[in-house]
């Protein structure tokens, strides 16, 4: 396959990412499956055919950030969310609150978080920052179009309330909820974070990175956040001696900044 460093490096110089900051094991077996995949012999065929072709770059961005999404993920989780979460945000920061949902993937989760929210304040006043790498899953969350598996989570009066059947196991979401949910192309390992915020949501994608760039990152989701501000993680990714980050334990996944 010819040498990874030297690909890693051309990856880095062409899209930005840093494959040094993904687990290498999963990554080169994602990364040789694309490679036979377009039919390309070694790794330098392959960077200097994404040079040229915008597809194939496009393909390669949307593989590499892996997207696994659906809606109300872990709901017990959401419920915490909803019942103590939630009040114990407006109570300290008011009703306005300042939230990024990070590594949104296709919506699902900034979605959610705007139908939980309605149940305490007008939709009018909901505004969610809403960022992924991938400028593919980006479009998909814009559109808010879901198959049923994406959907079959959510509790009943959120599925009948804020999404349109579009066709045989078809759904969109309603253009009140869309309009609540800001989105924007980021890159957790290398761009300048929102900040003010009250609460950060990052779920199912820490897993992917290696505990330096995992260190990094709980940092900056730190100096993110306003004092007392929650961030809020996936159901395998707590976060061991949070004190080293300037946060303690609010509830389980939820983290409470110092």
């Amino acid at each position: 396959m010819g040498d990874y460093e030297v690909f890693k490096q051309k990856i880095f110089q062409l899209t930005k990412i840093d494959l040094n900051c993904y687990k290498e094991r999963q990554m080169r077996r994602r990364i040789d499956s694309l490679i036979s995949k377009a039919k390309k012999n070694n790794y330098d065929e392959y960077v200097e055919a994404l040079k040229t072709d915008k597809e194939l770059l496009e393909e390669f961005v949307a593989y590499l950030t892996i997207n696994v999404s659906e809606f109300y993920r872990n709901p017990e989780q959401w419920e915490l969310l909803e019942k103590e979460v939630f009040p114990y945000l407006f109570e300290h920061f008011g009703k306005r609150l300042k939230i990024w949902s990070a590594a949104c993937s296709t919506g699902d989760e900034p979605y959610t978080l705007v139908m939980v929210l309605a149940k305490f304040i007008p939709m009018a006043q909901i505004q969610i920052i809403a960022t992924d790498i991938d400028k593919q899953v980006l479009e998909k969350a814009q559109l808010g179009i879901y198959n049923e598996k994406s959907i079959k989570g959510l509790p009943e009066e959120f599925k009948k309330k804020y999404f349109t059947k579009i066709s045989d196991g078809s759904y969109q979401v309603n253009d009140e909820v869309k309009k609540c949910v800001k989105f924007e192309q980021h890159n957790l390992l290398k761009d300048a974070y929102p900040d003010q915020c009250d609460l950060i949501v990052c779920r199912n994608v820490m897993i992917y990175f290696t505990e330096e760039a995992k260190r990094k990152m709980y940092h900056e989701f730190n100096d993110s956040l306003k004092k007392d501000g929650i961030l809020f993680v996936g159901s395998t990714e707590q976060i061991i001696s949070p004190n080293t980050y300037h946060f303690s334990a609010f509830q389980s996944f939820f983290y409470q900044k110092d």
